[in-house]
């Protein structure tokens, strides 16, 4: 798929650092990223290389040290805690490793529940919650609580909440982390084939190589800084077409 080379977000000297009490620890040493609309991310690196903190910093979930944000044109640096939670559920949407779903919610409530955050009417909530699970293979599943649902189940629901709110980024920390490698393989199908229908930007972070397969572009941490940032080349594009493979 051809991508636009409009930065939808830019990150710019990204630093965080923690105060131990009896040390400083620096997590992130100056990162600078910038994605193009439509682009499909993988952040990788070793355990304590700071790829979550990343993503929770451009996702606006954590505040920089210093350095600065810009999601599609907006510093979100400088925002304060409303403005900022109205900007994230209008551009983001987020995908846990621990799915984070609301036991006392259904599957249709929980896809349904940043629909009914935003003020969205009803009808055409109610609409798309049960189209997003019914492309995730739900449809069956609608009254069904977290509890009475697997761990690939569960996930499939945060994934489909992910999307209700079309939102234009779509980030996901470790998104197959806790699930089995046939769990996983189908969660990423899912991921993968609702991004491209939706037209999302996707940034992941993950360990996984098979999901790192099917990126655009990845983006490899260590130590708190870039060390590689590296285009994929698939048949498709070596072929002048536009799929990825």
């Amino acid at each position: 798929m051809p991508h636009s080379e409009n930065i939808i977000l830019h990150a710019q000297g990204i630093t965080k650092t923690i105060d131990t009490g009896t040390h400083r620890v620096e997590i992130l040493r100056g990162i600078d990223l910038s994605i193009p609309a439509g682009q499909f991310v993988a952040i990788m690196g070793a355990s304590g290389s700071g790829k979550s903190t990343l993503l929770g910093l451009i996702a606006g979930l954590d505040s920089p040290t210093s350095g600065r944000v810009m999601i599609d044109g907006v510093d979100i640096t400088g925002l304060n805690e409303d403005k900022l939670a109205l900007l994230r559920g209008c551009k983001i949407g987020f995908v846990f490793q621990s799915y984070q779903l609301i036991p006392t919610l259904t599957a249709e409530e929980n896809v349904l529940l940043p629909h009914e955050l935003a003020g969205g009417a009803v009808a055409a909530g109610l609409t798309r919650a049960r189209a997003l699970l019914r492309s995730v293979g739900l449809e069956d599943r609608l009254d069904h609580y977290p509890v009475q649902l697997s761990g690939g189940e569960q996930q499939r629901v945060a994934l489909a909440r992910a999307f209700m709110g079309k939102p234009p980024i779509l980030m996901a920390d470790e998104p197959t982390g806790n699930l089995d490698s046939v769990n996983g393989a189908h969660v990423l199908d899912l991921l993968i084939s609702l991004n491209e229908r939706e037209g999302t930007t996707l940034i992941l972070v993950t360990h996984d190589r098979v999901l790192t397969s099917r990126a655009d572009r990845i983006v490899t941490l260590s130590d708190g800084k870039v060390v590689s940032d590296e285009m994929q080349t698939t048949v498709a594009d070596a072929a002048g077409g536009e799929s990825r493979v």
